[in-house]
């Protein structure tokens, strides 16, 4: 792992934080990326490691700090069909399928959006944050299927990373959940972190993790012949954006999403249910859950723009088949 400097703060431009002194030193990386890699133990003061950004730096510390070295993957352009609605010079947004990850990773070394992207932008995606993930400013699960904005100048991705850690990007999902919430409306408010238990999963916690929030509204209640509840369809506000935040929350309230394989798993569809309606629920092969709108303010003409998308193909059939069996 390569060394990228070893300093002794002067008088001059300390007492300051670890993260903000090092981004004034290393102009050429953005502070996402010197936290995180602060975070992964690559900062050294006075010999000790730190992963805490906020660690304050004193005249005459000395800070030591190398970049984490890459994953040896060498990304590759496919060309993979994108579905793109908004492109300038600085940033495009695209509507994303479900089924296609994100940025490669372990399990999944292509095939991924950042290899259509690389396709379709060539060099002209932004270098900031993680070399692994050019451009990628945020993210959506696999088998979520909605809109994400990508970052083409490096401009464009501290604006909108910056917008994102602000939480003032305007976030608006659809999930189609088993039963109802009790509430209409309202909030689920709290930490989530890792999954006590199962590491794989995340969970609402009483103690540690992250602060999370999704505002949900009950759009839609669809019911069984004999009129007990069966599903819903829910608009999900994110004011957070933590991992598996809305499929979490909702299985936090009781709702599990229709189709989710990790929080969804032992919900059994009732006898009573028509047999279309139960086939349209356990066929579903991923979680019902998409990215239907999404609005920031351009980061670098200042403009506000929004976007909307419509559901695609399987929840549309899931939604008729719901809609259907509640008029019968």
């Amino acid at each position: 792992m390569p060394e990228l400097f070893d300093h002794i703060a002067r008088n001059t431009d300390a007492p300051d934080r670890l993260d903000r002194w090092l981004s004034g030193h290393l102009s050429d990386l953005s502070r996402s990326r010197i936290k995180q890699a602060i975070k992964d133990g690559h900062a050294t003061l006075n010999g000790e490691v730190i992963r805490n950004a906020s660690t304050s730096v004193k005249p005459g510390d000395r800070v030591s700090f190398s970049l984490p070295e890459t994953s040896g993957n060498t990304l590759q352009p496919q060309d993979i069909p994108l579905l793109v609605v908004y492109e300038d010079d600085d940033l495009l947004v695209v509507d994303k399928p479900a089924g296609m990850v994100v940025h490669p990773a372990p399990g999944n070394p292509d095939n991924t959006l950042v290899n259509a992207l690389l396709h379709h932008c060539g060099s002209r995606l932004s270098t900031l944050g993680d070399p692994d993930r050019p451009g990628i400013v945020h993210r959506i699960d696999k088998d979520t299927s909605g809109l994400l904005v990508v970052a083409k100048s490096n401009s464009a991705h501290e604006g909108l990373t910056a917008q994102f850690a602000a939480h003032s990007v305007e976030r608006r999902y659809i999930a189609f959940v088993r039963n109802h919430p009790r509430l209409v409306s309202g909030q689920v408010a709290g930490a989530m972190g890792r999954h006590p238990v199962n590491r794989k999963k995340m969970a609402v916690l009483k103690e540690g993790g992250k602060h999370a929030i999704t505002h949900y509204e009950t759009l839609v209640t669809y019911w069984t012949p004999d009129g007990s509840p069966l599903a819903a369809k829910i608009a999900c506000r994110l004011e957070t954006g933590r991992t598996h935040q809305v499929r979490v929350h909702m299985a936090h309230l009781g709702v599990a999403l229709i189709g989710d394989p990790l929080y969804a798993r032992s919900m059994k569809v009732s006898a009573k249910v028509p047999q279309a309606v139960s086939h349209a629920i356990t066929g579903l092969k991923r979680q019902a859950l998409h990215a239907q709108e999404l609005g920031f303010i351009h980061p670098v003409t200042g403009e506000f723009l929004k976007f909307s998308s419509s559901l695609p193909y399987d929840l549309k059939l899931l939604e008729g088949i719901l809609t259907e069996s509640a008029r019968t």
